[in-house]
């Protein structure tokens, strides 16, 4: 879908539309970023990630949105409806992105030029947004198709002329080239994706290890993945929630309580999903925008926020050597497991002390649900005036 957050407020707000726009984030705490802008914006020069002031200078006459998630989700599950009327193999690649693979809807809907004229008319008809759909013998050049004409439209790419169609591309624009690759590329005289074809797999697997040689395939059309069916809705490995603060944190005991923060809403959707954590990850960018990561197991599978918090505080502690302040914080669930998975306990740990904590876990996730999240908290996170101050935490699916 093209341009999603720009073209979901656009459809919310009519008297929007012929105006540049940007979905822009905690513009009031902090100085904010793009998240997302529309073609008007995007022709004087605005670019999603840069801070709000220099898009303004850019674009004076920008208009300036707060992004809205749960209408995001709302137009995301509507555009799945929409392709389940065609197919049940459909895969996610984030909200506004899905694989479709139309191999046995071709006798019911055409091909899949024009199963891609239906959708995309649909699509522009009912929910107001537009799409552009890159109908391929495979993932990689349906993904690659989808973004070579834009917006509304459909792109066709087959196993007889792709060399021809897509030779001339720059190799950035293949999947999995990102910037550090194409720079690498680069440097061994590989410019188009012509030029990614036709150099030796070996070369390049040489330099680039296994990224290399699956970059070489793409570019000859050797990709053979298939549409993957699952439910972006269900948490898959890991879940997670992060937060840019409204001023930066100096030391660990300013820490403490944002990661107790975070992993309460991270608790929660594992209540929700009914899932475990083996393992927990964090992730730190400091105030010059440099970001590491960090992640360790767990001694026993758990949902408990107060025990996501420790680990991750003891990880925070153990890892980081404070060079800079701190700017963001995001804490992580990884290895997911269902709640009904047996587990081995050993002798450090004992059993009754772990169902008690659960259930406890389990009377304060009924008493959010009843009655809201606010209705029990841990008093160290009360007040903080480094969180921000709606205090509301943005869902990431990670």
């Amino acid at each position: 879908m093209n341009n999603f957050y720009a073209s979901v407020a656009c459809v919310l707000d009519p008297t929007l539309a012929g105006h540049p726009l940007a979905v822009c984030g905690e513009t009031e705490e902090r100085h904010g970023i793009v998240l997302a802008k529309n073609y008007l914006a995007k022709d004087q020069g605005v670019r999603t990630g840069e801070a709000v002031w220099q898009a303004k200078q850019k674009c004076p006459g920008l208009v300036v949105v707060p992004p809205q998630y749960d209408q995001y989700v709302r137009f995301s599950r509507a555009a799945r409806e929409i392709y389940n009327d065609y197919t049940d193999m459909v895969e996610p690649m984030g909200m506004d992105e899905c694989w479709l693979d139309v191999t046995g809807s071709q006798r019911c809907f055409g091909t899949g030029e024009e199963i891609a004229h239906r959708i995309r008319r649909r699509i522009r008809q009912e929910l107001g947004v537009t799409v552009s759909v890159g109908v391929s013998f495979n993932k990689v050049f349906a993904k690659l198709g989808s973004d070579m004409k834009k917006p509304d439209a459909v792109t066709v790419i087959t196993p007889s002329g792709f060399r021809e169609q897509l030779g001339g591309l720059p190799a950035s624009a293949m999947l999995g080239v990102g910037s550090a690759t194409a720079r690498k590329l680069h440097g061994l005289g590989i410019h188009t994706i012509g030029d990614l074809a036709a150099y030796p797999c070996e070369c390049l697997r040489y330099k680039l290890g296994k990224c290399g040689e699956d970059i070489w395939r793409f570019a000859n059309g050797l990709d053979i993945s298939r549409v993957v069916t699952r439910n972006p809705d269900d948490l898959d490995k890991t879940a997670g929630h992060g937060i840019t603060t409204v001023q930066d944190l100096v030391d660990a005991s300013e820490v403490w309580p944002v990661m107790l923060e975070l992993a309460q809403e991270v608790g929660h959707r594992l209540h929700l999903y009914e899932k475990k954590a083996t393992g927990v990850a964090i992730d730190i960018r400091d105030n010059a925008l440099c970001a590491r990561q960090w992640q360790c197991r767990l001694p026993y599978p758990t949902k408990s926020a107060s025990r996501i918090a420790s680990a991750c505080f003891a990880l925070f502690r153990q890892s980081y050597d404070w060079a800079r302040p701190i700017r963001s914080v995001t804490v992580r669930a990884i290895r997911l497991v269902a709640d009904s998975t047996p587990y081995q306990l050993d002798l450090f740990h004992d059993a009754a002390v772990i169902q008690k904590e659960e259930a406890i876990d389990r009377v304060v996730e009924e008493l959010r649900t009843r009655y809201g999240r606010g209705i029990i908290r841990q008093a160290t996170v009360m007040y903080n005036p480094k969180m921000p101050r709606t205090n509301v935490l943005r869902r990431q699916i990670l």
